[in-house]
């Protein structure tokens, strides 16, 4: 029997296009015979899934999934892609990335630990998305996963654009992780109300000290290049670029940002409110916020028309 090295695995996924874990329990099944070990992913229907592989899929579902952990709390979010909103609202699919998303809360947002995790029956997620493509006949992606555990407080969850009856199921999920020693209902509620702001104006960074510098070194010198140009006085061309550098951090920075809400107040303002209201310090201390197919090249082919060619539509 051939030794089944990590170079031989790889040499079968460039072969297949199959996933690792499959192509390492194919060589296993065949004693590293190579040609056998592609015969036998095409017998288990995996050689199908892959020539899908390099195909979009730009729909799909965020879900998410909580748990409560005491006087904490634990929430995941991931991002299930397929090509079409049709598989999208597909029971099976929806069902299974609900498994993901429960999967989730045991894995602190590393996606490829996330698909080699296992689920009822001892079938990783990685096996179970497989076997999806070959039933259903679309490419899907497990594309992106995030978790966040709160040791003492709460982790506030809202979806966008919810599917009808699956309010764990949607467009945009976001999560907001609050810690506080104060009642957890009402930290649950302030991550809630602060998740639903974060969808609708998705922010670069949680605090100022969070921002990505090169995104402050660009915007600053954009102010500079403008003061400049205006023929202001160099003292007064300093004052406008630090004026608008503010108001960058306004726009950008969540605790910056003025609450969707409430005008009258910034984010960072209600939660020195609830902290006020519960007698004890309130702090957000991170979020994420996944969008359906957000970053997805979706021009690599037109689905809609293809679908529409195949049934004479």
């Amino acid at each position: 029997m051939a030794e089944i090295t990590a170079a031989l695995v790889k040499a079968l996924r460039d072969k297949s296009g199959v996933g690792m874990m499959d192509c390492k329990k194919a060589l296993q099944e065949t004693a590293g015979d190579m040609e056998a070990a592609v015969d036998w992913l095409r017998t288990k229907g995996l050689s199908k899934a892959a020539k899908k592989a390099d195909r979009v899929a730009a729909e799909g579902v965020v879900a998410l999934a909580t748990r409560s952990d005491g006087v904490g709390m634990t929430a995941a979010v991931i991002e299930l892609n397929a090509e079409t909103d049709f598989v999208a609202r597909n029971d099976g699919f929806q069902a299974t990335a609900r498994k993901i998303a429960a999967a989730a809360l045991t894995v602190d947002g590393n996606v490829e630990a996330l698909r080699a995790e296992t689920v009822v029956g001892g079938e990783t997620i990685s096996a179970m998305i497989t076997n999806l493509i070959a039933t259903i006949g679309e490419n899907m992606v497990l594309r992106r996963s995030a978790c966040f555990a709160v040791a003492q407080g709460a982790v506030g969850a809202y979806v966008h654009g919810a599917v009808p009856g699956a309010p764990d199921l949607g467009r945009i999920g976001v999560l907001v992780a609050v810690e506080g020693a104060g009642d957890q209902e009402t930290l649950r509620d302030l991550g809630r109300n602060i998740a639903l702001h974060v969808a609708a104006t998705s922010p670069q960074s949680l605090s100022v000290d969070d921002l990505d510098p090169a995104a402050v070194v660009r915007e600053r010198a954009i102010f500079t290049e403008q003061a400049i140009e205006s023929g202001k006085p160099p003292a007064v061309a300093e004052k406008m670029v630090e004026g608008r550098i503010r108001k960058f951090y306004e726009e950008a920075v969540l605790l910056k940002q003025t609450y969707v809400r409430d005008a009258s107040m910034t984010i960072e303002e209600l939660v020195a409110q609830t902290a006020k209201t519960l007698g004890s310090p309130v702090k957000v201390s991170g979020f994420v916020r996944l969008a359906l197919g957000e970053g997805i090249d979706k021009n690599a082919g037109d689905f809609a028309a293809e679908v529409a060619a195949m049934t004479g539509g």
